[in-house]
């Protein structure tokens, strides 16, 4: 496996991944827009996981991060957020922040163990169902 920028022949899979793990999937015409902000763990041609970055000045927000479900506890997720905890530190990014289910006590625990701490809440934020979001922050 290798975590590399996504390329035009990924948007596809980065879609029906996205389709898969996500209630509110992004169409695969905002992901075509938007690649370059994607990485992809890619296994040969297979996509098996991505994340997608956005940065505003010296801050970064990681927007997605997903794992196919036959692919998930093989460490393909922390290799992801390494991967993007490791570009924002190259590009001088004073902190990283995501959103996540309150109940995803699985991503939270990979979280915690990158040093993210909880800074807020998003009161029912996501919705099928509705739940909030935990606010976690990592200050480089």
């Amino acid at each position: 496996m290798e975590i590399i920028n996504a390329l035009p022949e990924h948007i596809g899979q980065i879609a029906a991944l996205e389709a898969l793990c996500f209630e509110a999937p992004w169409p695969p015409d905002m992901i075509s827009r938007l690649r370059e902000r994607f990485i992809v763990a890619a296994e040969g041609d297979a996509v098996l996981g991505y994340a997608a970055l956005s940065t505003v000045l010296d801050e970064a927000s990681l927007d997605k991060i997903a794992v196919a479900p036959a692919s998930r506890r093989q460490g393909i997720g922390k290799a992801l957020l390494d991967a993007v905890i490791a570009r924002c530190r190259a590009q001088g990014m004073a902190t990283l922040t995501l959103e996540v289910r309150a109940s995803n006590q699985a991503a939270i625990a990979l979280y915690e163990n990158a040093r993210f701490a909880p800074v807020g809440r998003r009161n029912n934020y996501y919705e099928k169902p509705r739940e909030d979001a935990m606010i976690m922050t990592l200050v480089m």
